[in-house]
């Protein structure tokens, strides 16, 4: 019976009769104008995002606007979805969402039938866990202003009468999530964009984009080549192919899953306002539903999905003809529906629909401009439900555009974020099957790691970690020990990472043992992922600069701080864009007087070898070299590390701070040893060339016994650097947060003298601004009071931050201090709305008078705050004494002497 059901039908229609305005459609007989051979813009796809970004690309004043499609306006998949706006989501994709359903609210606003209607949504948790889950994302949706009401399984079935609610353990009810139709969304947004002034052509097929100087030159198509500005690539499911047809190939990893949904017979359900059914998401059945006119329409996201078009070399333009049917895995997934809403049992069985979309590998949406070629943009990947994203992601977008800068962080959405490894297609596909289920299941901080696709970038050290009870997770693709489990033995099975916790996580005890070799003895952590890149003088080394050094010229324009230091010496800095937001975190080591080696963060490799290359001197005088592969990373952690370092070198291994220089190793040569260690805590930091891995690392652990050195994992390496209130790239340090605002005064220099050749560097104007105005918010450190640690949920990020009981900031950073005895966050404060003062200053962050606390998952703590960690350090000692029960000395007497 399921294969006659499988087939693949149209989504749901329009409810009005809209039209895209004059549209000229190449492969017809209608077809007498002919494709303009030059436009500002040529946007690749008609479905929701190009129409959204050509709709606000016009809306910025920008007429000179192109909208190819292969086939016809809305073809693809794009208006087959739900038709959901959900706003209960973690805060950087809420963000985008609320500036769709802004747009589709003007939209209807001004007359158009897009279906816009406001039912409310149900969000369902059958277990404690996701309970908690629910309550985390409600407290910090809370301070936003948006309702998230906290219900039990009466209050939800009295709101959707056809729920079975016995299982459930409670709700949360969002009343200002909407549905509309993303059918007529489609046709309205080409429609307004061709108002003003954007030109759409239909059936004409890219084929290749053009370059010159690397950026877009000109756009080939089928019926003509159009010289063009910016390129912006919102080809859906073909996004990914349409990037290889470039030189150099731009990557888009993104690749369609099959996705089902079900359309019941009708149910006679009344279509009035007032008695709209909220949608339901049930996500620990990985499956929502809403009601569609007076049916019901249940989708499902599930835990192993189907990548669609495996059986075919590309993604095919008639993809309708190349779905495959599965009736098991489609009748599994009608039987939870039919669990969750027993009306469904006395139906006959609906039609299910496949309507593949776009997954990325890490479930977030794409879009920016690539790392490859300058004004190349993309927009794909909304991960199962094209419309909630499409209206803030083509808003960004075109902003990005015309401003020349991105208008929110990015870093969550970059396509930059990727790596040549992810758009390999067997990855995606391989990838894509847990990717789907992902977007309802409970991801853990810290604790949900892929299982598929994994074992891709490796250390050398990989396989011997392993044996020794190492616990991966991925890193940009790479595998980093996350702990060691203590209690393995070899001939084990090996361990796995346990069941994810809100609470105290499962392996603590294995983390609290690797804090303590790193505190009294040593530690050593593989820290290979790392990005590594060096500065040298390029074919043109003579070009003028500072003496001479082009090098250093171009530095002290890219860094914040003064880069030019002595040779062998480390500088730590931010590299910051015109708002004085970080671009990077980095250290450079001057290893000559004309070339640097820079350490960044795992996360920046591609994205930071992009910024550096585009401001490189147009003189070739510099250049870059990206050796992240070459070298694996070792932390020598802990205060005995000098003497097992003295032991394996023939030379002097006591270096000043923040330097380096190039040694013996046990029978390795020119092994870099750095004097830090990423955690705030005494030791060295190796960079070994790759070949000499094995050797240097059975050296330290096989000498390292004498010296307790313990194997220690990066999780423990992150709550380290919290504790010392050391910053991280991409939750303290972002594009829209600047080095005063984190507290990081000492990597910044504006007091240089021009003898330095650092009179200017990119975002000096917006600091002298901030240090002249002052700051609007500053990073502070919190110790968690009153909270037990075996028994409460712990915080973990992104909860909401109170003073004296009014909203001041969000926590970007949380884990437990080893040092301190405490649990310790990490946040952004600001002043109060409501406060006519804008500025924030030390008095105010310590003023005696002002309480803090922390709402964790719907229970406030109070909180200490501290804007320097040695303050924070002290206080913890300090408690540490005072706690130490009283123990008299004994006193002997002397014995008296025989006279």
């Amino acid at each position: 019976m399921w294969n006659k059901l499988l087939k693949t039908v149209p989504g749901p229609r329009a409810t009005g009769n809209h039209t895209c305005g004059t549209v000229v459609r190449l492969g017809s007989s209608e077809a007498t104008p002919q494709v303009s051979r030059q436009a500002r813009v040529v946007v690749a796809g008609a479905g929701l995002l190009g129409n959204s970004v050509a709709y606000h690309l016009a809306d910025n004043g920008w007429s000179n606007v192109l909208v190819l499609d292969q086939s016809k306006v809305g073809s693809g998949t794009s208006h087959f979805g739900s038709g959901t706006i959900g706003l209960f989501k973690p805060t950087p994709e809420r963000n985008i969402v609320v500036e769709s359903l802004k747009l589709y609210q003007r939209l209807q606003d001004q007359g158009h039938d897009i279906g816009l209607r406001r039912c409310g949504s149900l969000n369902l948790a059958q277990t404690h866990d996701r309970v908690i889950a629910l309550q985390r994302r409600a407290a910090y949706i809370l301070p936003t202003g948006m309702a998230a009401e906290l219900i039990d399984s009466e209050t939800a079935r009295k709101l959707h009468p056809f729920l079975y609610t016995d299982d459930l353990q409670g709700a949360v009810y969002v009343p200002d999530d909407c549905i509309a139709d993303p059918a007529a969304v489609v046709q309205v947004l080409a429609s307004e964009a061709k108002r003003k002034g954007v030109k759409y052509f239909e059936g004409c097929q890219v084929k290749y984009i053009n370059t010159k100087n690397e950026r877009v030159y000109s756009v080939e198509t089928d019926v003509g080549t159009i010289t063009c500005e910016y390129f912006v690539n919102c080809s859906g499911m073909w996004a990914r192919e349409l990037g290889l047809k470039c030189k150099p190939p731009v990557r888009v990893p993104a690749y369609p899953a099959q996705h089902y949904y079900a359309l019941t017979p009708t149910l006679d359900l009344p279509t009035d306002d007032d008695n709209l059914l909220p949608c339901i998401r049930d996500y620990d059945s990985n499956l929502y539903a809403r009601q569609y006119d007076q049916s019901l329409l249940v989708g499902w996201f599930e835990k192993d999905a189907k990548p669609a078009f495996e059986e075919t070399k590309d993604i095919p333009k008639a993809w309708q003809e190349h779905l495959q049917d599965d009736p098991g895995h489609c009748a599994a997934l009608w039987e939870k529906a039919v669990d969750r809403l027993p009306v469904l049992r006395d139906l006959r069985m609906p039609t299910v629909r496949n309507s593949p979309d776009n997954f990325t590998p890490d479930g977030r949406f794409i879009f920016g401009e690539s790392a490859e070629v300058k004004n190349y943009f993309v927009a794909c990947g909304m991960n199962g439900n094209p419309l909630q994203g499409s209206g803030g992601v083509g808003k960004a977008l075109a902003e990005w555009i015309v401003s020349g800068t991105p208008t929110i962080d990015m870093l969550p959405f970059n396509v930059q974020r990727f790596l040549d490894l992810h758009n390999n297609r067997q990855y995606l596909q391989q990838r894509i099957r847990e990717v789907v289920g992902r977007q309802y299941a409970i991801l853990y901080p810290n604790q949900a790691e892929y299982k598929f696709a994994r074992k891709l970038r490796c250390s050398p050290l990989y396989s011997v970690l392993e044996a020794r009870g190492a616990v991966f997770g991925t890193k940009m693709g790479y595998e980093r020990a996350l702990y060691f489990d203590a209690d393995y033995r070899r001939g084990d099975p090996l361990p796995t990472l346990p069941e994810g916790s809100f609470y105290k996580p499962k392996f603590f005890q294995h983390m609290e043992k690797e804090y303590q070799a790193c505190a009294q003895h040593v530690g050593i952590i593989d820290i290979s992922s790392f990005s590594k890149i060096e500065i040298k003088p390029g074919i043109q080394s003579d070009a003028a600069g500072s003496g001479g050094n082009a090098v250093l010229s171009y530095l002290q324009y890219m860094c914040a701080n003064d880069v030019n230091i002595a040779v062998g010496h480390i500088v730590h800095t931010g590299m910051l864009n015109e708002r004085g937001g970080y671009e990077n975190d980095c250290m450079l080591i001057r290893q000559t007087e004309e070339s640097y080696f820079m350490i960044s963060p795992s996360s920046q490799q591609t994205r930071i070898y992009e910024w550096m290359s585009r401001n490189l001197p147009t003189d070739a005088s510099v250049q870059l070299n990206d050796v992240t592969s070459m070298y694996t990373v070792i932390n020598v952690v802990g205060p005995k590390s000098t003497l097992l370092m003295s032991e394996l070198s023939n030379s002097d291994v006591r270096l000043a701070p923040f330097s380096y220089r190039k040694l013996n190793i046990g029978y390795a040569s020119d092994v870099m040893i750095m004097s830090f260690t990423h955690t705030g805590m005494p030791g060295y930091c190796l960079y070994v060339p790759s070949e000499y891995a094995l050797h240097v690392y059975d050296r330290l652990i096989t000498r390292g016994r004498d010296y307790g050195a313990r194997d220690v994992g990066t999780l423990t390496q992150r709550l380290l650097r919290i504790d010392k209130f050391i910053p991280f790239w991409g939750d303290e340090l972002t594009s829209m947060t600047t080095p005063f605002e984190a507290g990081v005064f000492y990597s910044v220099r504006l007091d240089i003298s021009q003898l330095k050749k650092k009179e200017n560097f990119i975002g000096r104007q917006a600091l002298e601004r901030q240090k002249r105005d002052g700051l609007r918010k500053r990073l502070v450190l919190f110790h968690v009071e009153d909270i037990d640690i075996d028994k409460d949920v712990w915080p973990w990020g992104g909860e909401p931050l109170y003073r004296n009981n009014e909203f001041c900031g969000t926590v970007t950073s949380a884990g437990y201090g080893f040092a301190s005895e405490k649990l310790v966050c990490l946040g952004y404060i600001s002043r109060p709305d409501s406060n006519a003062v804008r500025t924030i200053t030390t008095e105010f962050i310590m003023d005696k008078d002002a309480v803090y606390h922390i709402d964790i998952a719907g229970k406030r703590f109070r909180l200490t705050q501290y804007i320097h960690p040695k303050a924070a350090m002290a206080s913890a000692n300090e408690r540490q004494d005072m706690s130490k029960s009283y123990r008299p000395t004994v006193v002997k007497e002397k014995k008296q002497q025989k006279s």
